[in-house]
């Protein structure tokens, strides 16, 4: 069951055992473990099926803004309705403990598939990338922002009985502590940085077109196998995301057309504006290119066979926590905006619900202008926070100071201080300068 979590933490993971039980689910195997989070294959005692139960570390469950931003953007996501968007069957706290239910889908995720096969054929490769874009625009038409589209989270479900079915999850997946932009209340970046668009790592306001980026990421890599941007260092990996061209898909797979050069070129434009005006448009244009015939959903996609979502609130600790359900409305054509004012990122694997209520539903947060996707221009790298620039720089220039300690120690010693301690202080920096600008929001 999807989401790339990172390597299996020895405390979070240990701390729950096969056969022990959780609100109701009793836990089968471990299948995935992170610094957030672990999940496991669970069995609903209520209804006897299996589900993907994912447990957040003890440290957010004691944070009471991270709590109750859990239990009300775990409604945001059950509330869109797209066959493609993994069901959420139940959400809340036990004991102490925060868990997410979900679907549990044994097929895997794309990312294993590709490492296991290597690229896929056009057709296998825009299967899969409309699904997807369909669960975005379904996502993007009802409020909210996935932010971390990636190949890790596109799962397969296969079974005998029907065509292969995929879909999208872990909205909203909070990990790497990259900077202060896009971070939850814990302080945890929203997002990969293999994946991740411009203006997201700015910290900047995004909308649907920053998960068309990640989109446009994730079929260059179906198609060839890589990602567009690879680079040793995350400093140079951000910086080719903000300032290099993507490289040609062609170059890789020379036995595909170049047309399809173009739709990549788009979907990986730097400014937001200079992409496609939804994901749907992307996978089209893309399908198109590649000499395919357009995207119809499967009318047997599978339906959500599951009650309507629950949340369950903690009655006190040690006593069976008392459940709230609430039925998944589906998404509206123009869906009306999903989540509190002054929210700006979301927990760990829930989709962020934007800002504002009155907010444009491709918009996480409103601009100066209010448009359907919002008119903000994407700042030159002249008009960058300092910040930003000692980020960027700091790592390179530590790198050049390694470089130079045979030839001149002394310097190398004195500028390789000094780049140690700008990291930090740039940090901090950007730190106070998010936390000023939330409490002049509100």
């Amino acid at each position: 069951m999807g989401g790339e979590l990172m390597e299996d933490s020895d405390g979070l993971g240990a701390a729950f055992a096969a056969d022990s039980r959780v609100s109701g689910y009793r836990l089968e195997d471990q299948i995935a473990a992170g610094g957030m989070a672990v999940v496991f294959r669970a069995r609903d005692e209520r209804l006897g099926r299996l589900v993907a139960l994912k447990i957040m570390a003890p440290a957010l469950a004691a944070d009471e803004v991270f709590r109750q931003r859990f239990i009300r953007e775990s409604r945001a996501a059950a509330s869109v309705d797209d066959p493609h968007i993994i069901p959420v069957f139940e959400a809340g706290e036990a004991n102490g403990v925060l868990f997410l239910a979900m679907r549990y889908v044994p097929g895997g995720d794309v990312r294993t598939l590709v490492r296991r096969e290597g690229p896929m054929s056009a057709a296998r490769a825009c299967a899969i990338i409309s699904a997807v874009a369909s669960a975005l625009d379904a996502a993007h038409a009802a409020g909210l922002i996935h932010r971390d589209v990636k190949t890790a989270n596109m799962l397969v479900d296969v079974r005998p009985d029907r065509p292969d079915h995929v879909y999208l999850s872990d909205f909203g997946l909070s990990k790497g502590e990259l900077s202060s932009s896009g971070l939850t209340g814990t302080g945890q970046f929203l997002g990969t940085v293999d994946y991740c668009a411009p203006e997201q790592i700015e910290g900047r306001a995004v909308d649907g077109r920053a998960d068309q980026y990640a989109l446009a990421c994730s079929a260059f890599e179906l198609l060839t196998g890589a990602l567009p941007f690879v680079r040793d260092q995350a400093t140079a990996m951000i910086w080719a995301h903000m300032s290099q061209p993507p490289p040609l898909l062609t170059a890789r797979r020379p036995d595909l057309p170049t047309a399809a050069d173009q739709v990549l070129a788009r979907g990986l434009a730097k400014a937001p504006t200079d992409r496609y005006p939804s994901c749907g448009e992307f996978a089209g244009a893309l399908r198109q290119a590649l000499g395919l015939t357009p995207y119809h959903p499967s009318p047997g996609a599978p339906v959500t066979d599951h009650r309507p979502t629950e949340v369950a609130r903690p009655a006190g600790r040690g006593s069976t926590p008392e459940r709230t359900s609430f039925t998944a409305p589906a998404a509206e054509a123009q869906g009306p905006t999903i989540g509190a004012p002054g929210t700006h990122a979301g927990p760990a694997n829930i989709a962020s619900a934007p800002a504002a209520d009155s907010g444009p539903p491709h918009s996480e947060k409103a601009t100066d202008t209010g448009t359907a996707h919002g008119s903000r221009q994407r700042k030159r790298p002249w008009k960058w926070h300092w910040t930003t620039w000692v980020l960027i720089l700091a790592p390179l220039v530590f790198i050049t100071a390694v470089s130079i300690q045979y030839a001149a120690p002394g310097l190398s010693a004195v500028v390789g201080l000094l780049s140690l301690v700008a990291i930090p202080a740039a940090l901090i920096a950007k730190v106070v300068r998010r936390l000023r600008r939330r409490s002049q929001a509100r």
